[in-house]
């Protein structure tokens, strides 16, 4: 009988068997920042790799309302009918209640500052008349905005095994919703909706932040999209697949930092002819110029701590310890043993002395208990 009951299971609910599994094992981390005024990369990991967005495909709902509202075919104050189907989509909800009307600025604010998904559902069927309607809008904009490696399957970001997208993509996702409706980006930086906080810690956390959003599924991990200011010059970075929201705000945190620091160097006069690529360019990334050393030669030492089970940690950690060394970069380091795959912190370009401080402190640095840490020649294949 326990046999006949695993084949039933097996035969009416694969994708609730396998679905969490299959995102577990996915190598889920990608990040990327770019200069948005001139679209240049100014870091790059993983960033065409096909990743789950979750709620990130909430900018891209927020999009197509804004440019229906743009277009005149929907207003901010017009009353949104619930149906039956948007008041019972499965939370993160706003509460909604089939057959009451709600104005579309009020769902707009649900999804923006609190990722209701509820309100995305009836976001949908308020523009488009229904929620597949949406979905060939929100793929024919993605389409139109180059995102070359997005499919849309619903407008909310719930758990779909064909709903994918990139770093690069949603970095030109929320370029061109900045740019295309700077009018309506204000929603993504409000702080507070309906007496609850906006989901996207850095707003309260840092003075450069105004906005844009966050997202989690078991599949996807932890991901956040942030635009930042300083100077008059504005940045867009993007994390996803993060092990932890905490660790994902503090990776994020230090990307902000770096992508500054960049952008900095390259107005150097010194600096004027830097290569640079655009978002949509073959991959190359622009490097800050602290990775070398006073002879213009590349550092030669290198760290490694072997040992962990995901490469978004060790990519975090990674980043931690550069920021406490001033200089260096992530590398990446993958191996099997004993039938899986495990990752290591790395850091490079380091000086031999600042490599050993950090193997000798890393513990303390990373909040970790000590793991052997080797220093190694950049010769040395770790």
């Amino acid at each position: 009988m326990r046999f006949l009951h695993l084949i039933l299971l097996l035969l009416f609910c694969p994708v609730a068997l396998f679905w969490p599994v299959a995102g577990a094992a996915q190598d889920r981390y990608a990040s990327i920042i770019v200069d948005a005024d001139t679209l240049d990369i100014l870091h790059a990991r993983q960033i065409d790799a096909p990743r789950f967005p979750a709620s990130l495909t909430k900018i891209m709902t927020l999009h197509v309302a804004f440019d229906a509202v743009e277009r005149g075919e929907i207003a901010l104050d017009t009353p949104v009918t619930i149906t039956t189907h948007a008041a019972a989509t499965p939370p993160v909800k706003m509460g909604l209640k089939a057959g009451r009307t709600v104005a579309l600025n009020t769902l707009i604010q649900a999804v923006a500052v609190r990722s209701a998904n509820d309100a995305a559902a009836a976001i949908a069927e308020g523009v488009a008349g229904s929620e597949a309607a949406f979905v060939a809008r929100m793929n024919e904009t993605a389409a139109r905005l180059g995102m070359r490696g997005t499919v849309f399957r619903n407008p909310h970001g719930l758990p779909n095994p064909e709903q994918r997208s990139t770093a690069r993509d949603i970095a030109k996702l929320a370029q061109a919703t900045l740019s295309r409706f700077p009018q309506h980006y204000h929603y993504f930086g409000q702080e507070s909706f309906s007496g609850k906080r906006n989901t996207n810690a850095l707003l309260r956390s840092r003075a450069d932040v105004d906005g844009f959003k966050t997202g989690f599924t078991r599949a996807s991990g932890y991901n956040l999209v942030i635009s930042a200011v300083r100077d008059e010059r504005r940045l867009i970075a993007v994390v996803m697949g993060g092990a932890s929201s905490a660790s994902r705000n503090s990776h994020m945190s230090d990307l902000v930092d770096r992508g500054f620091a960049v952008m900095g160097q390259l107005d150097r006069p010194d600096l004027a002819g830097a290569p640079a690529r655009a978002l949509d360019a073959a991959p190359r990334m622009i490097a800050a110029r602290a990775e070398t050393t006073s002879l213009g030669e590349t550092a030669p030492w290198a760290l490694q701590i072997d040992g962990f089970e995901s490469s978004a940690e060790a990519a975090i950690l990674a980043d931690t310890l550069v920021r406490n060394a001033g200089s260096g970069t992530v590398g990446a380091r993958s191996r099997e043993r004993d039938g899986r795959t495990v990752h290591s912190v790395r850091v490079e370009a380091l000086d031999q002395a600042t490599a050993r401080t950090l193997c000798a402190r890393h513990g303390e640095m990373l909040r970790i208990t000590p793991r052997r840490c080797k220093v190694l020649s950049v010769a040395e294949p770790g």
